[in-house]
């Protein structure tokens, strides 16, 4: 963080200091609001949670080198109290990055945001100082915490965005204003919630509606691929910037192919140049990712090779999200078990055909959740995209939507042996162990509530002599 007296903070966020026997020591270490990560010249956020009250833990992290507490009562070391917490954070994150004046790059978009973000991020620290979301941390907590942790020598803050309503995006990039706004599609993940791909566009599209004007520097990244997307081009005063495999696209890739290993390999196209890209991920839905990423990258001053280079060497950076890791006996294991939505998870099933041509591959899914009316008809379609696509196995775990992922498969094919139910994650270890062997390619994948990355590492625990060999 940059460096603010309590002070200071204490004017920015409307708040009262409370036990602070000098206002003019400063806060020069990240804000936080887990106790466990405060770091000597800390501000610690204490938020009243449904298990445990931040307030409670003050004294320790005081006594651990916090400068002070941000909550909403006094607590007997040195504290700023607001009526509000998160509103005060949220006024905290404002004024830094209006101090900062780095150049703020948000996205959103129904699948990719994380992978797309790590990805921009990699990208651009090749050009200078970045900080970026960790991980999925792209709430009204995540997101002005992330820009706190950004210091005097940030040039760029990558910011993801997350929204389950109409009004969300508009409220986050009111914390941390962007200049570049990316989107990257409209798809079904939180369906349920919205009411439809119309209502979730509209929500979306609340990131370009609120850049600066093409005379002030405001730049669209939308993706000429996705029609909803493409049409928020009408919803913004920015320059607008195409991304995709369209013809039409600014930013483009041509002669798009797979490895041996299912590794994306492509041509990329920018208005400057042209220049070849082999990627570390897997999977072919990260050519639009990567896409995504260049335009940004392009926007800012990068040069097709440099993005070219700096897109190949890029790698997984948040937890569960296509690692693959080979075992010491031969199994291969995705562990893709962050989240899961229908674009994702077709996504991923291409994605382990890809990389197990010749080998016996597992689809190991349960639940998505949030879909709504739809989850009926999306779980029986990705049940029998597993059959058309020629995955060896199918194993559905957890309840009532794992059991339509089956009957997918069953319909599409008559599948017999080749698909199977079973209740919980412990079961489908249970049953994988028993059943691997040497070659085999194991993908894990459902919505974050039904926890199947145990599945991922008990696999990798499973009959390893030695170390496990990650790709």
């Amino acid at each position: 963080m940059i460096a603010l007296s309590l002070a200071e903070i204490a004017t920015v966020v409307g708040g009262q200091m409370h036990d602070i026997p000098d206002p003019s020591v400063q806060v020069t270490a990240p804000v936080v609001r887990d106790s466990r990560e405060v770091e000597p010249g800390g501000l610690f956020v204490a938020f009243v949670g449904e298990r445990a009250d931040g307030h409670d833990f003050a004294p320790a992290v005081v006594e651990a080198g916090a400068a002070a507490v941000l909550g909403s009562r006094p607590v007997g070391v040195p504290a700023i109290v607001v009526d509000d917490v998160q509103a005060a954070l949220g006024a905290l994150a404002r004024h830094v990055v209006r101090r900062l004046g780095a150049t703020v790059v948000a996205l959103t978009g129904s699948a990719g945001k994380t992978s797309t973000k790590d990805l921009i991020a990699q990208v651009l620290q090749h050009k200078a100082p970045t900080v970026w979301t960790p991980g999925s941390l792209n709430n009204e907590i995540g997101l002005p915490l992330t820009a706190l942790s950004a210091t005097e020598e940030t040039r760029f803050l990558v910011l993801e965005m997350g929204a389950r309503g109409i009004g969300h995006i508009r409220y986050l990039t009111g914390l941390t204003p962007p200049r570049i706004g990316l989107v990257l599609n409209v798809g079904t993940a939180h369906i349920g919630e919205f009411g439809g791909r119309e209502q979730i566009a509209l929500a979306k599209g609340e990131l370009v509606e609120s850049l600066p004007s093409k005379d002030e520097g405001g730049i669209a990244v939308l993706n000429a691929d996705d029609p909803l997307v493409r049409a928020m081009a009408s919803r913004t005063a920015a320059k607008v910037v195409l991304f995709g495999e369209s013809d039409e696209a600014d930013v483009r890739a041509e002669n798009v192919r797979l490895t041996d290993s299912g590794q994306p390999a492509f041509s990329l196209h920018t208005p400057s140049g042209c220049s070849d890209v082999t990627m570390r991920l897997y999977g072919e839905h990260h050519v639009s990712n990567a896409l995504a990423a260049a335009a940004v990258a392009h926007e800012l001053g990068m040069s097709a090779e440099e993005i070219a280079t700096a897109l190949s060497e890029a790698g997984t950076l948040s937890r569960w999200r296509m690692e693959v890791t080979e075992r010491p006996d031969g199994v291969t294991v995705v562990n893709d078990a962050y989240n899961a939505n229908p674009e994702s998870m077709r996504a991923a099933l291409r994605a382990l055909v890809a990389m197990g041509k010749g080998c016996r591959t597992w689809a190991v899914l349960g639940k998505m959740a949030e879909l709504g009316d739809e989850a009926l008809a999306e779980h029986d379609a990705v049940g029998r995209l597993a059959v058309r696509l020629n995955v060896s196995k199918l194993v559905a775990v957890g309840g009532r939507e794992a059991s339509w992922l089956q009957l997918g498969a069953y319909n599409e094919g008559s599948w017999g042996e080749e698909s199977v139910h079973v209740s919980d994650a412990q079961a489908a270890i249970d049953l994988l162990r028993s059943e691997l062997r040497p070659g085999d390619v194991v993908l894990v994948k459902a919505s974050r509530s039904v926890g199947l990355e145990s599945v991922a590492q008990a696999l990798l625990e499973t009959g390893a002599e030695g170390e496990v060999a990650a790709r």
